[in-house]
């Protein structure tokens, strides 16, 4: 039996997932990072993007985060953000359509654009992009 470690990932409006897992691998500001049993203790901030859990029964599960922090105590690691989602509920549609309109509004800046607000929108649609993208790669999807 593979050694685990206690999850939580919780957004503003609702836990998501609470349970035993082998590993996590989320993206904090240096890069992507692995967490397992026996991890020292630690403290980042998360990029918006994918988060990879392998839970206790081996199964594999894949959620996005719109940024946050990751914390490691010994035996728990907790995810807080934002806004988090299951992969399979975020709107690729929504998410193509938000990628599309920032960049828009990024290359026709009018007198009172906030390219800063702009910016955000498109990382966090590309974000989405590419955590559906990766889990559809993992599963021979696509």
């Amino acid at each position: 039996m593979a050694m685990t470690i206690h999850c939580d990932i919780v957004s503003a409006e609702e836990e998501i997932y609470s349970g035993l897992v082998e590993t996590l691998v989320a993206t904090g500001e240096m890069g992507e990072l692995g967490v397992g049993y026996g991890h020292a203790p630690l403290l980042t901030s998360l990029v918006p993007g994918p988060v990879r859990i392998v839970a206790q029964d081996g199964h594999e599960q894949v959620f996005y985060v719109s940024g946050g922090f990751l914390e490691v105590q010994p035996g728990v690691v907790s995810i807080l953000a934002d806004t988090a989602l299951r992969a399979d509920d975020v709107d690729e549609a929504a998410a193509e359509e938000a990628r599309r309109e920032a960049e828009q509004a990024l290359a026709n800046q009018t007198g009172d654009f906030d390219y800063g607000r702009a910016s955000a929108q498109l990382a966090e649609a590309a974000a989405q992009l590419a955590t559906l993208r990766k889990m559809r790669n993992r599963s021979g999807r696509g």
